[in-house]
């Protein structure tokens, strides 16, 4: 929490942080801004002191909204930073010290503002950070229950338009080749369908900003595959819909991921999911509070291993077919932050009070034209008790819902299953 920065800033020698960019869509920016349109600014944190927010004078009104303490420069204070940075950071109140430097900028701006700094301020050290390790992380990787209310009604709105999108796909009609139609009796692809994903969303308050998997077939084989926006829609495919919105202006992020068949299921994508479905059910259910999370992606390793499939843990190199990345992941301002569960994720990952993580194992085989994931977000509680922030069924087959489409599914299935 925000609470722990002083003593993030204390362990590691840090006298101050700066933070570059937007307000809104940076994450570091609006954890202590709340966003608002404010460009181009500059936070300063000093170890033990009060934020100030640098803004340009015109947004001075937006800048105040967040509660700090303001500055207002007659451009924005990222230029005023660049042009005389000496002078910048002697109102600001540092002569000297090692400062913390993140945000999301421009990246030749950033290079020239610490090329500058250090040619001109050399008694000032700038800090960078690796991801995973980086101190602001540390802070936000505990939310308080207001930040988890947020989350929450996020996820609300995230499921409410996951059953939108079911209730559409299941009212389609469908061709002779199982291919389902649109409105206007066209195939129905995978573009059309994010159109209205991004409407269904925004008409909620929510935003797309990092942009939803809905892929089919061999696409669905690969985890981070969008989907190819042409591919049309048919019975018997497997569909991965991993959907990730956040409010709208770059708050708070939700996860959510479900695998469907229209229809009816290849009986070798039914058997792969029942193996997703079996894993996913023994992680959550041995849950611990402050367990390492890396130890339940060994877990998942181990169970999918003992299911004849390829893992990170059990095969050397690049996996691509089988089980092939972590279990999950912390979920706040950023769509991936601690606590993390790679192999490689340090012991202090772990599922403390007020941790907000995802739990989504996986299978995939693009060469047999499948994939499946489950995933869902979980809360540890200030009592400890973890929670699944939302609830939605994990129905694999989709029954269809027009005659035409339904016999179609009959006759699927029966051919199916004579393979």
């Amino acid at each position: 929490m925000k609470t722990d920065l002083d003593m993030l800033m204390t362990e590691r020698g840090i006298d101050a942080v700066m933070i570059l960019g937007n307000a809104e869509n940076n994450p570091a920016m609006y954890y202590f801004t709340g966003g608002g349109h404010v460009t181009n600014a500059v936070l300063m944190i000093p170890r033990a002191g009060k934020p100030v927010l640098y803004c340009n004078a015109m947004e001075r009104g937006e800048a105040e909204k967040s509660g700090l303490q303001t500055v207002p420069m007659r451009t924005a204070p990222m230029e005023e930073l660049a042009r005389n940075p000496a002078e910048f950071l002697r109102q600001a109140g540092l002569v000297t010290g090692r400062v913390a430097v993140m945000g999301h900028a421009n990246v030749a701006s950033a290079f020239h503002i610490a090329d500058r700094i250090r040619a001109e301020v050399p008694s000032i050290a700038l800090v960078g950070e690796e991801q995973e390790r980086a101190m602001l992380l540390y802070a936000m990787e505990t939310k308080d229950e207001a930040e988890v209310a947020r989350i929450r009604a996020v996820g609300e709105i995230t499921v409410e338009v996951v059953g939108k999108v079911q209730q559409y796909l299941t009212t389609r009609d469908v061709r002779e080749d199982a291919v389902l139609l649109d409105e206007g009796g066209e195939p129905l692809t995978i573009r059309k369908v994010k159109r209205k994903i991004a409407l269904w969303l925004a008409e909620r308050g929510a935003a797309d900003p990092e942009g939803c998997i809905l892929s089919i077939g061999h696409d669905a084989g690969i985890p981070h595959s969008v989907g190819n926006p042409d591919d049309v829609f048919r019975l018997g495919e497997t569909i991965v819909f991993d959907i990730f919105p956040a409010e709208a202006g770059g708050g708070y992020f939700y996860d959510f991921t479900r695998t469907w068949s229209l229809g009816f299921a290849h009986p070798d994508a039914q058997a792969l999911y029942d193996e997703v479905s079996d894993a996913y059910r023994t992680i959550v259910e041995n849950l611990d509070l402050n367990a390492s999370f890396k130890e339940y992606n060994q877990l998942a390793c181990d169970l999918f291993h003992k299911k004849g499939h390829a893992t990170p843990m059990h095969a050397e190199g690049v996996v691509l077919d089988g089980y092939v990345h972590s279990l999950g992941h912390g979920v706040g301002l950023n769509i991936h932050e601690r606590p993390f569960s790679r192999p490689t994720s340090s012991d202090d990952n772990r599922l403390k009070p007020g941790a907000v993580f995802t739990i989504e194992p996986g299978l995939y085989y693009p060469d047999r034209n499948m994939g499946v994931r489950i995933e869902d977000t979980y809360w540890v509680r200030p009592d400890g008790r973890i929670e699944r922030l939302v609830e939605y069924p994990y129905d694999f087959v989709l029954q269809m819902k027009s005659p035409k489409a339904s016999e179609t599914s009959v006759r699927g299935a029966r051919s199916a299953g004579d393979r």
